[in-house]
């Protein structure tokens, strides 16, 4: 375990050079759009690198590892196959930045597309996403200062939510594609390093003769519950990415000609990740580390085996990888209410000035609420987060019809999320977390193939464009 004021000094040392960067950056921030997209002119190696870096959360460095130990080699390949999400997501980008010029958040697209009811449904299911990732982020902060230094979990926590609060309020999202960038080397060079360290050191031989002694069901291709997550998984990856703002919003900011490469890029950079992070999981029973708690098991077992410096290399991958993550959460929902609830529900005619220092005052108050929820840490981050699978995995049909099909029935959106959501919720209560992502899509494809055979209009396509240039001139 790290000594506790190193691991202090390294907590603090990363917050003091992110939030002066991020000052740094936010100097020449002046308007609502250059805060909320960058000026909507991001380059391919920045959007390439954001993306990647946003995708390697607490889920990716800590989750993995703890799926891996719970279901074995389904465990790791089924997560990794969440690099489904940004590959499929590219061509996507590129038909949002065509149908809607001038868009802020996937509100927009829904609210503009579907109509009012559809577009409350939406925001719902987005802002239950949005919370319960921030708080599974805030969650893994506190739990990895926890298990490297011993220090205290709400320490940790309220150091790395404060930190990404600060700096994403001074830069907005420039900011935050700034020190992603950053972070994405990082991650990358620590991940690999530690990968092969794990490997040479413990070797695959020792591992496979453990857990065909010990834990044979983690190596058994047939094992029904990892079966059932694998396919569980691709669709919560699709339904996360599909439907949340920080992957829309990144959209409208990357350059029209980069947003489907740089997706495309970052999806196959991002798909070894979670192999080589869930691999060092199964070292767990070879080394006798036996956590408590299955979310910790990828830090004990690194630091077990790479000792203090692997502990102090660890401690550095995690933090930037729950930084990436956190600060373009906090970005993107704060943008989400700012659009959709703020400037479309309460003041539309909010002025820009209206809008820059409310969504400001938007990212404090997310940062506040997510330490609250943070405080009791009544769940594991892999129960907290596929909970939320229900909810995102009935979004893909809808925004799929959405844009590419001209008939469709507009409330048939809003009935499809609605009834996936609930269907998946009672999967994931009665049956177990696996299923509620693969129910909740099944069942609104089933409503959306409906809608789609009941309408009789087609959607004319420039009431997107036409839509979001009259929100914009506002």
């Amino acid at each position: 375990m790290l000594d506790p004021t190193l691991a202090l000094g390294l907590a603090f040392g990363f917050a003091l050079l992110w939030v002066s960067f991020g000052w740094w950056l936010g100097r020449q921030v002046k308007t609502h759009d250059a805060f909320a997209l960058a000026g909507r002119n991001v380059g391919f190696a920045f959007a390439c690198a954001t993306a990647m870096a946003t995708w390697v959360t607490s889920n990716t460095t800590l989750v993995a590892p703890q799926l891996t130990y719970q279901f074995g080699i389904w465990g790791m390949i089924g997560y990794a196959c969440a690099a489904f999400g940004l590959i499929l997501f590219a061509p996507l980008s590129a038909r949002i930045r065509q149908l809607l010029p001038h868009g802020y958040t996937s509100g927009d697209f829904m609210r503009l597309r579907f109509g009012r009811f559809s577009w409350i449904v939406f925001l719902i299911i987005s802002l239950v996403y949005a919370m319960s990732w921030l708080v599974s982020l805030g969650m893994a902060g506190g739990i990895v200062l926890q298990s490297l230094s011993g220090l205290n979990y709400h320490l940790g926590m309220s150091i790395i939510l404060a930190m990404c609060v600060v700096y994403t309020l001074f830069g907005g999202l420039k900011a935050v594609i700034a020190t992603d960038f950053i972070q994405a080397v990082i991650i990358l060079c620590g991940v690999i390093g530690i990968a092969i360290y794990t490997l040479s050191h413990v070797g695959l031989e020792p591992i496979h003769a453990t857990l065909s002694q010990q834990h044979p069901m983690l190596l058994d291709l047939l094992f029904p519950a990892a079966m059932m997550f694998l396919f569980n998984n691709i669709f919560f990856g699709l339904g996360e990415i599909f439907h949340s703002n920080v992957w829309w919003s990144r959209a409208f900011a990357f350059r029209a000609n980069v947003a489907k490469r740089a997706y495309l890029s970052a999806g196959l950079l991002w798909l070894p990740i979670p192999i080589v992070t869930g691999f060092i999981a199964l070292a767990a029973p070879v080394i006798g580390v036996y956590p408590a708690s299955a979310d910790m098991v990828g830090p004990l077992v690194a630091s077990q085996l790479l000792g203090y410096a692997g502990s102090v290399v660890l401690f550095i991958v995690v933090f930037a990888a729950l930084a990436s993550s956190l600060d373009s959460l906090l970005a993107a929902t704060a943008d989400l209410l700012n659009q959709d609830v703020y400037y479309q529900l309460i003041n539309p005619k909010a002025s820009d000035a209206q809008r820059l220092r409310r969504g400001k005052q938007l990212i404090l108050l997310l940062g506040l609420l997510t330490w609250l929820l943070c405080l009791p840490k009544v769940a594991t981050l892999g129960a907290l987060l596929n909970f939320a699978g229900a909810f995102v995995a009935s979004t893909i049909w809808p925004i799929l019809f959405g844009l590419y099909v001209r008939r469709f029935h507009r409330h048939g959106a809003g009935v499809a999320m609605l009834l996936g959501t609930l269907c998946g919720l009672v999967g994931y209560f009665y049956i177990g977390f696996y299923v509620a992502a693969l129910i909740a899509c099944a069942v609104s494809l089933v409503v959306c193939v409906f809608a789609w055979w009941m309408a009789r209009e087609e959607f004319v396509w420039q009431e997107l464009a036409a839509g979001g240039e009259d929100d914009r001139r506002n």
